[in-house]
């Protein structure tokens, strides 16, 4: 989610960000450009006045027409000389009263001519084309009128190199990225603190739902930071945790209530079947069946009784050689399994280590290779590999027994279910469970699988890293 929030917020400041920025750079340029449009046009504005007392003069005959015209020309050519400016000064006709350099002269065509009929119609250049500072060649005209007795009778050009304000709007634009990056780093730090604060209760709530989804009843949701919405869902989750915990508890305590409970009576009911026996013929086929009903209720009762104590219980986990217990616990059950002629081997690893309760883990393989010998003919096999695969330790038993079909595979392990070809069997179809139960504890799983040709292979997975690392 962070993944999909985080980009969201930083495409939307980034895009205000550049939507503040692109129309601040532009004003920059412009306002760089105006700035030296208004000293050009002052700068125009003087030589329009001696522009002005030079064609004066020669209109009225004056004999120092021309000394007024050697000092015009002389102004401008220290103009050029200090600052590098093009100026003159053209008649309508477009020949020059002054200039400098000498050679200058006004553009025909483009942007230049088009300004130069503004300004014989009395117009001065207010807002030539903008100047960017990737326009190296780029040199900026202005001209302005020379009016005498109302009439434009003149106007003064001037052109002028833009290096010193490409330079200063590079600057300029240089500020304001600098400025845009500042703030985009701001921006993203604060983009990650709210996606933090946003969603650390919803990471949090996502963990305690997943505990409570593995078996960890007692995972909660600390609401103490968060949006107000967020902080009153985690109230509630937790309300529903505690409703599902106390319901759940007084299922298993009922449950182990009633087994307990109904132990006694049905002790006192199968003293009661054998006195009755007593006077009875031997061999009697009822009280036989009587007989069996009875201890298979009993069996029933006791596994009841461990199923609620393992989803009741606190798995105590510690690092266990699962190699070892493997390899124990195939030697308890070889005498079994030699007395019902089935072979019972231990492949794989010897030395795999993995974190589990060693009681609990002991129990579920009991209960996995006693289903395994239960269910596999005699002259058969049954084979217990113990293997490390990247973070679990894994036991798999594969038998070939008759197996199960792929319907069966997913009711497998359900309470009390047995297969309808397995009912002539003892068991009360608790075992699984129970193992199930005691390996979810401590963080491990039970699965099912066909055993090719035919068979069925029930994989026990632990992990291999500590609680702290979860």
């Amino acid at each position: 989610m962070r993944a999909r929030l985080l980009p969201l917020l930083v495409i939307l400041m980034a895009g205000t960000l550049l939507a503040l920025g692109f129309p601040l750079a532009v004003s920059l340029a412009a306002g760089q450009q105006q700035r030296v449009v208004v000293d050009r046009i002052d700068d125009s504005a003087r030589f329009a006045a001696l522009a002005q007392f030079v064609i004066d003069a020669q209109g009225s005959g004056s004999t120092d027409a021309d000394a007024r015209r050697d000092l015009l020309q002389l102004e401008l050519a220290r103009y050029q000389e200090l600052y590098g400016i093009r100026v003159g000064v053209f008649h309508r006709d477009d020949n020059a009263l002054a200039r400098s350099p000498g050679w200058w002269q006004l553009p025909r065509s483009g942007e230049g001519h088009k300004a130069l009929q503004e300004a014989l119609a009395g117009r001065r250049s207010h807002d030539p084309p903008q100047v960017w500072p990737w326009q190296t060649n780029g040199r900026l005209l202005v001209v302005s009128p020379v009016v005498l007795d109302g009439d434009v009778v003149a106007v003064v050009a001037t052109e002028s190199p833009t290096d010193l304000m490409r330079g200063r709007i590079l600057r300029g634009w240089l500020l304001i990225a600098g400025g845009l990056a500042a703030a985009m780093l701001v921006a993203f730090g604060a983009a990650l603190r709210l996606t933090s604060w946003v969603l650390k209760p919803v990471q949090t709530l996502d963990a305690a739902a997943h505990g409570i989804a593995t078996g960890r009843m007692n995972s909660r949701v600390a609401a103490a930071s968060g949006p107000p919405e967020l902080q009153r869902l985690a109230h509630s989750f937790n309300e529903m945790a505690d409703n599902v915990e106390e319901a759940l508890e007084q299922q298993r305590a009922f449950v182990a209530d009633a087994s307990h409970q109904l132990r006694n009576p049905l002790a006192a009911l199968l003293l009661r079947i054998e006195l009755l026996a007593l006077e009875l013929p031997e061999g009697n086929e009822e009280i036989a069946s009587v007989r069996t009903e009875g201890k298979r209720l009993t069996q029933v009762l006791d596994d009841l009784l461990d199923l609620a104590l393992a989803e009741h219980a606190s798995a105590e986990i510690s690092l266990t050689d699962i190699g070892a217990l493997a390899a124990e616990r195939v030697a308890a059950w070889r005498p079994y399994a030699e007395e019902k002629g089935v072979r019972l081997t231990e492949t794989g690893r010897t030395a795999v280590t993995g974190w589990a309760d060693p009681i609990a883990l002991s129990s579920a393989l009991d209960a996995v290779i006693d289903n395994a010998l239960k269910f596999t003919p005699a002259g058969e096999a049954v084979e217990v590999t113990v293997s490390a695969e990247g973070r679990s330790a894994r036991v798999v038993v594969a038998d070939r027994g008759p197996g199960l079909t792929e319907d069966e595979l997913q009711r497998v392990g359900d309470r009390f279910w047995r297969s309808g070809r397995h009912q002539n069997i003892k068991g009360s179809g608790l075992g699984l469970s129970i193992s199930r139960a005691l390996l979810a504890a401590g963080g491990g799983t039970l699965s099912y699988e066909t055993n090719p040709p035919h068979g069925l292979r029930v994989t026990v997975t632990v992990p291999r890293t500590g609680p702290e690392a979860l």
